[in-house]
């Protein structure tokens, strides 16, 4: 900015401004010069100063004091009001043309004014103009700029007495606040479409703002203080959004569907409209809004707001489901193993072998559960590569290895496992009742999930079965505490079905059972212990013993198939850490649904132990496959007429519920036949009343 002052400062402007001013002057001189010799004529005295001008008596050529004007006479005061009347028209009629002199000279000044600011600033806006010559907008701009600045220029340089006091850089500081343009967002031309993804959707990060500064304690804002925001980004592209994070405020949530619909965008208070904004504002031009929002999030949150917002199904048409697993084959396992690669070369991680990856890749499969699946969520493996990362730099080893893998799978199971292993102790000291050795009647080892943060584990819990005669039907104890959740109850009303459809075919099931979960303190829920329930009653049924070395989980359904479960890897690894504990016999081992096969994928210890014969794990189709492993029995096989085997276990239920039914008959029939006796008794009590009375 310092062309300016050197322009205003010129010798040949400020010689052009003189004259302007001393023509100014001389008209103004003239005619008060002609006005001041008339009064010496007529005896007036005329005084004058920078603001005003007055008029004394004159005698003998001097004006008289104020003093001496009381000693005058009433014909010399009269004359001297006279002079001084005819003076004051005179003057007024010299100075009539003072406004249009001022004008004139005002005009030549401006005129002078803008030819040196244009001297001064063309050839600076010249290149500038020729820069952006095909630009439309932006010469538009410069034009409008260059009109104001004749203004401001000459105002600041001028007519500003406090001008001398501002130094250079507050000048350009003040001119770069009027004129430097606020660019809201940039966009390269060789770019392509923008694509933002925006980490912390709120009002302001969205739709832009208004900022404000202080200034002696008000607030003020200007066009520069207008902030943009990401979907002035992502304007004519895309833009990627965190549902979860944006439905945290319905507010913004309703205002983003208004600018989608509209295809506008605009920038103002999120809460103006509640008449929360009490300091002046600017309203910027709406813009037009031309963008695609993606939203990502869970499957619950998108059929949630599909059921609770109309127009969600009609401004968000696409969904894009991903699997929870992909497919493992030698193309995943390579796209898997380069996954892998990049991660290491962004963290700096060493290399990983070719065991290294295997055993991730194994990693994966288990938290998938399934042999033939990796699992798609990336985040945990990655989180087990940095561990093992640690641990190969402990060990000061070149490259991640297996080992390093699996030292970081057991550091995690130490850290999470505190709860698992209470339990374990507490079965081996007895404090749980649970045992894994011998046999007992109405007793059976299911297997639980527990699941506490980000960690699940096994742990066997002992089911126990009490049956008696009755017509209660089997009573879920878990569900009558109401500790029972509603596919746990599930489970165990389907035994009743599955009773009823193998056994009770010639006779009622007329049966009371009861069911429990021992040492259960929480709640209870799914139906992987129904298979075990039924062996459990089955056993108290007919007093036959279940071994206490197996475990067995498992759904059952109402014509006896035992059908998948979740959690199969830490249902077999809780009760092998239970047995292990004790010490393993050779013969215990799990009952698992034959289903879940493709699911196995177990830790080290468990398949060593399967491998020398110490530890087994059975894969069973029916409820009989299991019965026959739990009780060494034979279930039998059902002739054409119904009847099964001799000595079968089927042959026994069979006899057993049949016996119950029976007795249940007679206890009707002695029922029916006191109703009958005291009727009798009534009415030969009542003969005998009418005897009396007759």
């Amino acid at each position: 900015m310092g062309t300016f002052p050197a322009a205003f400062e010129n010798p040949n402007y400020q010689q052009q401004k003189s004259a302007i001013d001393r023509a100014f002057n001389d008209q103004y001189e003239s005619a008060i010069n002609l006005v001041e010799r008339h009064a010496s004529k007529i005896g007036v005295a005329m005084f004058r100063d920078a603001t005003s001008v007055s008029f004394a008596p004159m005698r003998d050529g001097k004006a008289l004091e104020e003093a001496d004007f009381a000693s005058l006479t009433d014909e010399e005061r009269d004359a001297f009001q006279a002079g001084v009347s005819e003076l004051e028209g005179m003057l007024n009629d010299e100075l009539l043309s003072l406004p249009t002199w001022k004008r004139i000279s005002y005009e030549q000044l401006r005129e002078l004014n803008l030819e040196t600011v244009k001297e001064a600033l063309d050839p600076l806006m010249a290149p500038m103009f020729e820069k952006y010559a095909e630009e439309e907008v932006i010469t538009k701009f410069l034009k409008e700029m260059r009109e104001d600045l004749d203004k401001v220029i000459i105002d600041q340089f001028v007519d500003d007495k406090s001008s001398d006091s501002r130094d250079e850089t507050s000048r350009r500081t003040m001119y770069e606040e009027m004129y430097l343009p606020n660019v809201a967002v940039t966009h390269t031309s060789d770019g392509g479409q923008p694509v933002v993804y925006e980490p912390h959707p709120t009002y302001r990060n969205l739709f832009g703002q208004v900022e404000y500064s202080s200034d002696q304690g008000m607030l003020i804002t200007s066009y520069r203080l207008i902030r943009s925001g990401s979907l002035h980004a992502a304007n004519g592209g895309y833009l990627i959004l965190d549902a979860e994070k944006l439905l945290t405020d319905h507010y913004l949530w309703e205002a983003l569907k208004r600018a989608l619909k509209s295809k506008t965008l605009k920038i103002e208070h999120p809460y103006a409209d509640m008449g929360l904004m009490n300091t002046t504002t600017l309203s910027p031009e709406d813009l037009p809004l031309q963008v695609k929002v993606i939203l990502i999030g869970s499957r619950e949150i998108y059929y949630l707001l599909q059921d609770a917002d109309p127009d969600f199904q009609e401004m968000f048409r696409v969904l894009v489901d991903f699997d929870d697993s992909l497919k493992r084959n030698d193309d995943t396992e390579l796209a898997f193993a380069r996954l892998l690669k990049d991660r290491v070369a962004k963290e700096g991680y060493a290399d990983v072998t070719d065991k290294g990856v295997a055993e991730l890749i194994e990693y994966s499969s288990r938290l998938a559960e399934h042999q033939k699946e990796m699992a798609a969520k990336i985040g945990d493996v990655f989180e087990l590569l940095g561990e093992a990362d640690f641990n190969r730099q402990l060990a000061k080893d070149e490259v991640i290895t297996d080992i390093h893998v699996k030292r970081a799978l057991a550091a995690k199971k130490h850290r999470t496992g505190r709860v698992a292993e209470r339990i374990i102790e507490e079965i081996v000291d007895g404090t749980i009742l649970l045992e894994s050795e011998g046999q007992a009647i109405g007793n059976i080892n299911g297997l639980t999930v527990m699941q506490i943060g980000d960690s699940s584990f096994g742990a066997p819990a002992r089911i126990s079965t009490t049956v008696y005669p009755g017509g209660k039907g089997i009573v879920d104890i878990e569900r009558e505490s109401n500790l029972g959740q509603n596919i746990h109850s599930k489970g165990v009303l389907i035994l009743s079905g599955y009773l009823g459809h193998r056994y009770a075919q010639q006779f009622p099931l007329d049966i009371s059972a009861s069911i429990a979960m021992e040492q259960s303190y929480g709640y209870v829920d799914g139906d992987s212990a129904s298979t075990a329930e039924l062996c459990c009653l089955l056993s108290a049924l007919i007093n036959v013993p279940l071994r206490q070395d197996l475990a067995i989980t498992g759904s059952l359904n109402q014509y006896g198939q035992v059908q998948a479960i979740g959690g199969v890897n830490e249902k077999i690894e809780g009760f092998f850490n239970v047995c292990n504990a004790r010490g393993l016999t050779g013969t215990q081992g799990v009952i698992i649904p034959k289903s879940n096969v493709i699911n196995l994928m177990l830790n080290d210890e468990v398949i060593e132990a399967v491998e020398a014969g110490k530890f087994h794990v059975y894969a069973v189709e029916k409820a009989d496959e299991a019965l026959h492993l739990l009780t060494g029995i034979e279930p039998g096989v059902a002739d054409k007429e119904g009847n099964y085997p001799e000595g079968t276990l089927s042959a026994r239920i069979l006899k057993r519920l049949e016996e119950i039914s029976k007795l249940g008959h007679e206890d009707d029939e002695d029922e029916n036949k006191d109703d009958k006796e005291g009727k009798s008794k009534s009415d030969a009590d009542k003969a005998k009343d009418k005897d009396k009375k007759d």
